[in-house]
């Protein structure tokens, strides 16, 4: 399973992210590019216990729709509402500079990657709490999800 905790996995998320620019067309949603990039960094924050949201989870959430959307290989579907904290439409962050903000997810995700087994992190608003292996595999998935949104 792909995972930031993997240094090809790694390696290929931040060369992803390194090489996104602002002209793809995004193939859905309703985010820029820019947004995108904040909307990856405000969830990030999230994995290092810096941002938190109002939590949705439930036991369904926790369990199941967990277990499918980090253990199952499969792409996660387009659609799913973000939480409005980090969403820059909403509360989240606003773009300011494409690359500052570009450059602000290629070092969380530096950060989330280089978390040890026994460090603290945040809580995941949908999953609950995570392990830092868990979030490791999220942070793989979501940075993919939003990449391939806009051809990266």
């Amino acid at each position: 399973m792909k995972s930031l905790a993997n240094a090809v996995d790694f390696d290929e998320i931040l060369s992803r992210v390194r090489a996104l620019d602002t002209s793809p067309a995004r193939q859905w949603g309703t985010m820029t590019s820019g947004e995108m990039l904040c909307h990856l960094a405000d969830a990030y924050e999230c994995a290092l216990g810096r941002r938190t949201a109002m939590p949705v989870d439930n036991l369904l959430q926790r369990t199941l729709v967990k277990f499918v959307a980090l253990r199952l290989p499969m792409q996660w579907p387009h659609g799913i509402p973000t939480r409005p904290e980090f969403d820059p439409q909403r509360a989240g962050t606003k773009p300011s500079t494409f690359e500052a903000d570009r450059e602000r997810v290629a070092r969380l995700v530096q950060e989330v990657a280089g978390l040890s087994a026994d460090a603290t992190a945040g809580r995941h608003p949908i999953f609950g709490p995570l392990s830092i292996a868990e979030w490791k595999r999220w942070g793989y998935l979501h940075a993919d999800h939003h990449l391939r949104q806009f051809s990266a």
